[in-house]
C-alpha cells in the first residue's frame, strides 16, 4: 500500500520559524502578533504544505464551518437552483454547504433534520415539508435553525424569510377568474396547513370570495408524477379550463399531458405556475407565472444565518412577495371566447 503522506502540523512550522506553537497559532488566526510576524508564518504554512485539520479546529472552536441545506424535493428544478446558489454564497463566508433532499417525505425529512443536528452542523437551512412537525421545536434547540418559504410553528427559528402565498394564490386565482374561469385546478406538493401555506384555507377562501369551483390537488414534483396527476385530472369528469400549479415543475406535467390527449394550450386549457423558472419561457406557449425575489432571498438568508451562527443574534422574520410574469399560456375558455 502507498504511505500516506504526514500531516504538517504546527510544530512544523514552529520549528522552521523559531517560533512557539502557541505563537504559531496566534499568527495563523491573525491574534496577539506583529503583523509581520503573521506574515512570515503565513509563508511558512504555504511552503510546508500545512492544512488546517477541520477536526481539530471544530474540537477548538465549536463549530465545523458547515451548514445543513434541507430541501423539501431537489426533483424541483426551482428548489436545485436555490440549493446551488446557497452553496455557492455560503462558500464564499468560509462554510460548505451539506444539501440534502427529503424528497418531499415529512418521516424522511425528520430523520434527516435530527442526523444534520447530531453532525453538528453550525447550522440548519429548511424549506419544509411539513412546517408544523413537532421535531422542529427539537432541532431548533439543538443548531441555528433557519427556515425558507415557511415559517416554523412553536420552533426557536433564528430567521425565517417566507413567501407571501396569501397575495400569490390570491392574485393567481383572481387573474383565471378575470380571464373568464370559472372551474380551476390547483395543484400542489403537499397540503399541511400553516400560516404561510398556500393549502386548503387559502385556495377555498378565495375560491368562495370569487364563487369558482375549486378543486385541490397534490402532486410530485418529477415530471412523470406530474404529468400523470394532470391526466387524470384531464380526463376526469368536470374537466377544468385552467390549472394553477403551485411550482414550474408541477406545470411542465400538465403540458406533457394536454401533448398526449391532443389538447393545445391555452385554448383548451390555460396554465399559471409559480416560481418562473428560466426553463418556463422557453415552453410552447411560454408559461405564464410568478417570481420570487431569489437574489434578496439568498441575501437575506445568508447574512442572517452567518449573524446567528457567530453572533447568536436572531432576525425579524422576513416576507417576501411574488411578481406576475404573464406570458401566452392563459386565455378565455373556449366557451366564453369571442
Amino acid at each position: 500500500m502507498p504511505n500516506r503522506q504526514r500531516r504538517v502540523t504546527l510544530r512544523d512550522i514552529a520549528k522552521d520559524t523559531g517560533l512557539s506553537p502557541a505563537a504559531v497559532s496566534y499568527a495563523l488566526r491573525g491574534l496577539q502578533v506583529p503583523e509581520e510576524t503573521q506574515q512570515r508564518v503565513r509563508e511558512a504554512a504555504d511552503r510546508l504544505g500545512y492544512r488546517v485539520d477541520p477536526i481539530a479546529r471544530a474540537l477548538a472552536s465549536g463549530r465545523t464551518d458547515t451548514v445543513g441545506v434541507l430541501c423539501q424535493s431537489l426533483s424541483d428544478v426551482w428548489q436545485q437552483g436555490l440549493a446551488a446558489a446557497l452553496g455557492r454564497r455560503l462558500l464564499a463566508t468560509g462554510r460548505h454547504a451539506l444539501i440534502v433532499d427529503a424528497s418531499n417525505d415529512p418521516q424522511l425529512e425528520a430523520q434527516v433534520a435530527a442526523h444534520l443536528a447530531a453532525q453538528r452542523v453550525d447550522a440548519l437551512i429548511v424549506l419544509p415539508v411539513d412546517p408544523s412537525a413537532a421535531h422542529w421545536q427539537e432541532i431548533g434547540r439543538q443548531t441555528v435553525l433557519i427556515s425558507i418559504g415557511d415559517g416554523l410553528p412553536g420552533a426557536a427559528t433564528a430567521a425565517e424569510v417566507v413567501f407571501d402565498n396569501d397575495l400569490g394564490v390570491t392574485d393567481a386565482l383572481g387573474r383565471l377568474a378575470s380571464a373568464g374561469h370559472h372551474t380551476i385546478a390547483v395543484v400542489t406538493p403537499n397540503l399541511p396547513g400553516t400560516p404561510d401555506r398556500p393549502a386548503e384555507g387559502v385556495v377555498h377562501r378565495v375560491a368562495a370570495e370569487l364563487g369558482l369551483a375549486v378543486t385541490l390537488h397534490t402532486s410530485p414534483y418529477d415530471l412523470d408524477g406530474a404529468t400523470a396527476v394532470a391526466r387524470t385530472v384531464l380526463t376526469g369528469p368536470d374537466r377544468p379550463t385552467a390549472f394553477l400549479c403551485l411550482g414550474d415543475s408541477m406545470a411542465y406535467g400538465v403540458y406533457a399531458a394536454t401533448q398526449e390527449l391532443g389538447l393545445t394550450i391555452p385554448d383548451d386549457v390555460s396554465v399559471l405556475g409559480y416560481d418562473d423558472q428560466p426553463l418556463s419561457r422557453l415552453l410552447t406557449p411560454p408559461l405564464s407565472s410568478y417570481r420570487w425575489p431569489v437574489e434578496e432571498l439568498l441575501d437575506l438568508i445568508v447574512e442572517r444565518t452567518v449573524k446567528a451562527i457567530e453572533d447568536g443574534r436572531h432576525s425579524r422574520r422576513k416576507v417576501l412577495p411574488p411578481t406576475v410574469q404573464l406570458r401566452d399560456s392563459i386565455a378565455k375558455p373556449r366557451d366564453s371566447a369571442g
